[in-house]
């Protein structure tokens, strides 16, 4: 039997604070978001996707800047680039993003117990300003999640070991 490469799907792996594009029918994924957010992006016509997986807001801290993808303010920037020079309009990319869980309970830390909020917050800005707009999220509440994007459909699966899985 032969197996013709537009048959078969790749699962790529995205680790925290990476992140990687495909082309349909690979399926990017990434684990362990809890605070962290995962950002999908897609251009339908082409049926090229990009995932990032994002840790923290705001690189303004970070001189130089050594990890770039571990920032929202950064990392989006440089996805959508990376899927533009492979053939991606600006015009006709949607994102999809998911995480930015309420992981720690409430401590003298504001910053570490809101920060998953502030990561969903400083993803929707970066979108915001590219002119990229969200058309769907699961974000927020207490659970961590595993993000699965196929690039044949522009789906994303999520996987919660306590709430299941469901599809957007």
């Amino acid at each position: 039997m032969h197996w013709g490469s537009s048959n078969v799907s790749n699962t790529i792996k995205v680790g925290i604070s990476d992140q990687n594009i495909a082309r349909a029918p690979d399926i990017l994924v990434t684990f362990a978001l809890g605070s962290c957010v995962g950002i999908c992006l897609y251009d339908s016509r082409i049926k090229l996707g990009g995932l990032s997986h994002i840790l923290l807001p705001d690189s303004s801290a970070q001189s130089p800047l050594t990890t770039p993808y571990r920032f929202a303010d950064s990392a989006i920037p440089l996805l959508l680039r990376r899927m533009e020079s492979m053939g991606a309009k600006r015009a006709f990319i949607k994102a999809k993003i998911a995480g930015g869980a309420q992981m720690f309970a409430a401590t003298n830390n504001a910053s570490l117990s809101h920060i998953g909020q502030r990561n969903v917050q400083a993803v929707r800005q970066a979108l915001r300003s590219l002119g990229i707009p969200v058309i769907a999220d699961d974000t927020g509440k207490n659970f961590g999640r595993t993000l699965y994007f196929h690039t044949d459909t522009g789906t994303m699966r999520i996987q919660s070991a306590t709430k299941g899985e469901w599809m957007l």
